[in-house]
Order: C-alpha cells, then structure tokens, then sequence
C-alpha cells in the first residue's frame, strides 16, 4: 500500500493499564428510532470507560434500551469550555471516551465540535462511529439532487438577519438543507418564500419517529398547509438550488398580459400577484415581483390622456 506509517485502527484498542493516551469515540446515535443503531456503536458504548452526552438522561434512556452500564458525564453547550479540559485529562491518563450527542452525529450543529478541536489539539486520536445523521436521511428521501448539497444548519433567529443569510444564498446552485425549530419554522418558510421565491422544497418532521412526516411542494404550499396544531417536532428543509431556468429574463406575451390583467383589476399586492404567477408557470418568484413592480411603476407613469411620460 505504500505508505508503511498509515495505520488503520479497527478495534477499540483500550489498553486501560498501558501507557498512552486514551481515544474519543465520535459515535452516532439514532434521531428517533432506537433500532438505528449500528453494532460498532453499540459495542463502543458498552467498552469505553465514560460516555459524554449533550443531555444524560436522554441518553441514558438509549442505554437502558440497549443494557449498555457506562457511566455518564454531561457534555453541553453551556458547560463545554469547562468540562472540556476535564475530559482532555481523563484522556491524556489513558481514559477512552464515546461522545454522543441528542440525536445524530456529534460535530454536526452541536458542541461536540468544541471537545473534537480540543482533543485534537492535544495529540489525542479522535475516532468517528459513523450512523445515523438527519441531513443525509433527509437529503436520501428528498428526490432533489444530492451529488452536491450545502448544509446550512439553523439560520439567525431575527427575521432580518435570516433574510441578509438566503438573500446570500439566491444563487447557490446546489440543493440546501436546513434544520429549523417549530416555533420558527412558519417564519423560516416565509422568508425562503420571499427571498429565494416559490422554490421545490422536502419538509421532514420527526424522522424515524413515530409520527414523521415527509411534505412536498413549493414553499408557499407547505406554508399554506403547514396547520398550526402540526408545528410540532424538528424540522429538516430540503431546497431547490439556483437554477438557469430561474434566471431567465425572459417572459413569455402570455405570463406578461397576465401580470398586466392583474395589475389593472387592483385586487391583489403585487406580492401576492408575484405568489401567485410564480406557482402558476414555475417562474422565480424574485423575477415576476421585480417585473411587477417595473410594470405597476409604468403604468403609475401614464398621463391621463395614456402616453407614457418619458424621463
């Protein structure tokens, strides 16, 4: 193979009474079904000398499910700096730790990244049990293209600062994918609506649980079915990327009489005209808002004998 000073490490190596440094155990656990455990993972948990979870007595449930008896410490964002170095110098005695996380990979929108740098830094070899993770679950159903993606995790919580984040990514080309929290989620999606337009879009819910549901469409029609009493549960978003076809400048005579029809009959915002043209011939919603707002701006301009006044 080459390189003689490449080792592969298989096994957990947990030489408890040698010299040397211990391991940390990146170790993936289920987002919801606790059958979604891989064996590798189970078997890390039940050998290593201490288990640092993001929320002890949610994981301890997992091992009371699965009889694993290692004791537990917790590891969170409000005490990671502090018990950190703790963790770093039961590792340095030669100490074997599984880091675990609420649900999924640990590193991935969590403080587990904080242990992993630390650990590292410290010549400490880091080690992933690789599992369950909610993106590539997500991404895996989604039927959007997926040989490139960007993950983006949870965005601002302000609307505004949320916004300033999509209108950054209108012209990212690769499928994106989100988390949101049900309290924000209806926000989430109005902004996408707005500032990306009436994209394709996956909505998963609780995944591998009991109630996990899977919603399809265009931004606006998952807001509009997106029921109050449903706003429940983690939400993973699946979006559309940028595409050539959005960007086309270009309106057909029928999609421009249309916008003129509706203009003139004055009964709905140019918001809600750009809404509605945008799921009607699937043209970016940012491209018809900016042509209905050119066209209303024209015809405010009309003199009263209907001559378009130059400047």
């Amino acid at each position: 193979m080459g390189n003689k000073n490449f080792k592969v490490q298989n096994s957990m190596s947990m030489t408890k009474d040698g010299p040397g440094f211990g391991t940390l155990y990146v170790v993936s656990t289920p987002i919801g079904n606790l059958e979604d455990i891989t064996l590798r993972a189970l078997r890390v948990l039940k050998e290593a000398d201490l288990i640092a979870a993001e929320n002890a007595e949610h994981t301890r449930g997992l091992c009371r499910h699965h009889g694993i008896k290692t004791r537990l410490t917790s590891y969170h964002q409000h005490n990671r700096k502090r018990k950190a170095v703790d963790l770093v110098k039961k590792m340095e005695s030669g100490k074997n730790i599984a880091l675990v996380t609420d649900a999924g990979t640990p590193g991935i929108s969590d403080p587990g990244v904080y242990l992993i740098d630390r650990a590292a830094r410290y010549g400490i070899n880091v080690t992933p049990v690789p599992g369950p993770s909610a993106v590539i679950a997500a991404l895996s159903v989604s039927g959007l293209p997926a040989e490139e993606f960007v993950f983006l995790g949870f965005l601002p919580n302000k609307s505004g600062r949320r916004k300033k984040k999509l209108k950054d990514l209108a012209a990212e080309p690769r499928t994106m994918v989100f988390y949101e929290a049900p309290h924000r989620v209806m926000a989430m999606l109005s902004d996408l609506r707005d500032t990306l337009g009436d994209r394709r879009i996956v909505m998963l819910r609780e995944m591998t649980k009991a109630f996990e549901e899977v919603s399809r469409g265009c931004v606006s029609e998952l807001l509009a079915n997106l029921a109050e009493a449903k706003v429940r549960g983690e939400f993973t978003l699946v979006v559309e990327g940028f595409s050539e076809k959005q960007s086309s400048t270009a309106f057909s005579m029928e999609i421009s009489n249309r916008i003129d029809e509706l203009l003139a009959e004055n009964r709905l915002s140019v918001k809600d005209i750009a809404h509605l043209l945008s799921r009607e011939e699937d043209v970016a919603y940012r491209q018809v808002y900016k042509e209905c707002l050119d066209r209303k701006s024209d015809l405010e301009r009309v003199s009263i004998d209907g001559v378009v006044q130059k400047d």
